[in-house]
């Protein structure tokens, strides 16, 4: 690979991990008000509130960017920007068609398992290194929620892996059959779950409930920083949307895919974006052990079912 590929890779990869999450956040400001009947923004920009972000970006850019006293500065600085470059990491190694991923790595799909973890250490370093009791509250829920959801979300995938006989996310894509939308049903009901609980959405917001810990591990960030938490958040949600789009329901695979394949995966992306926002406006937030007992008594004994009947499928179809 010349270095002008690598080059030219590594920015369509930037440019796909600044302009999606934008893309996604003026979605569900448009999905959350029409699913609870209102309008949502409409002045910024003229045409629907188009510019909503935009003007959200320039609000935080002229926010005081306030470093509490009690904070240790340079992990409560440096924060944001890892759980930012965590998920363009992950990013870097998801294919949208057989050629058109960054990095196709042997064993891709344990790498964007690991690197999309260390957004897991980001919100420690945030909560930890506030100085703020909220703060420090919401990290250890957050350290107690990704610890739990972790289990099954690897599971889960373990199961895509032993099904196609591959580690690497275009291995899975090239062996997925539509037989898998009922044969992996059970685990794609857990990969949907846990990697929104990883992410920290609702109904698993318990690490930065506003009516119980005022914003959790972000209750001290303001300005750019704060921003660049709420983004990496919808950055999160492209990723995971992008690996359950590939190990689940076959990537690039349809008609026409010599041609449309990057149409297919984007569209499937998107599908399961939007099921992620639906998620949001259509549950309350669970109580923390109700969290807990869904995550160890419900999913991962699922998720071992699951890995049971991909054996079990494996060992009669070999």
């Amino acid at each position: 690979m010349s270095v002008l590929d690598v080059t030219l890779r590594s920015v369509a990869v930037l440019a796909c991990f600044m302009v999606l999450p934008l893309v996604l956040g003026q979605v569900e400001h448009k999905v959350m008000a029409h699913m609870q009947g209102r309008l949502g923004p409409m002045e910024a920009g003229g045409f629907h509130g188009w510019a909503q972000l935009v003007a959200d970006g320039v609000k935080f850019a002229q926010k005081e960017d306030v470093t509490p006293r009690a904070a240790d500065r340079g992990v409560f600085k440096l924060a944001p920007a890892v759980s930012m470059f965590s998920y363009l990491l992950a990013l870097a190694a998801i294919p949208f068609t057989p050629s058109l991923v960054a990095g196709d790595l042997p064993a891709s799909l344990v790498y964007v398992l690991a690197v999309s973890g260390i957004g897991t250490v980001a919100t420690l370093m945030a909560g930890f290194g506030s100085g703020n009791k909220y703060a420090t509250l919401g990290a250890f829920r957050s350290a107690a929620q990704l610890v739990s959801y972790e289990v099954p979300l690897i599971l889960a995938c373990a199961s895509f892996a032993m099904a196609a006989g591959s580690l690497s996310i275009s291995g899975i894509v090239h062996e997925w059959h539509p037989i898998w939308l009922l044969w992996q049903l059970p685990g794609a009901f857990v990969l949907l779950v846990a990697m929104t609980a990883e992410l920290q959405r609702p109904p698993f917001d318990m690490p930065v409930a506003d009516s119980e810990v005022v914003m959790g591990v972000m209750t001290e960030y303001t300005g750019l920083r704060f921003a660049l938490f709420l983004l990496s958040e919808y950055a999160g949600i492209v990723v995971m949307s992008a690996l359950f789009a590939a190990l689940y329901l076959g990537g690039w695979n349809g008609p026409f895919e010599g041609a449309l394949g990057f149409v297919w995966m984007l569209l499937k992306t998107a599908v399961v974006a939007f099921v992620i926002l639906w998620i949001r406006m259509s549950w309350p937030r669970l109580r923390e052990d109700q969290l807990q007992r869904f995550a160890w008594f419900v999913l991962v004994p699922l998720a071992l079912v699951q890995l049971a009947l991909t054996a079990a499928g494996v060992i009669y179809t070999a």
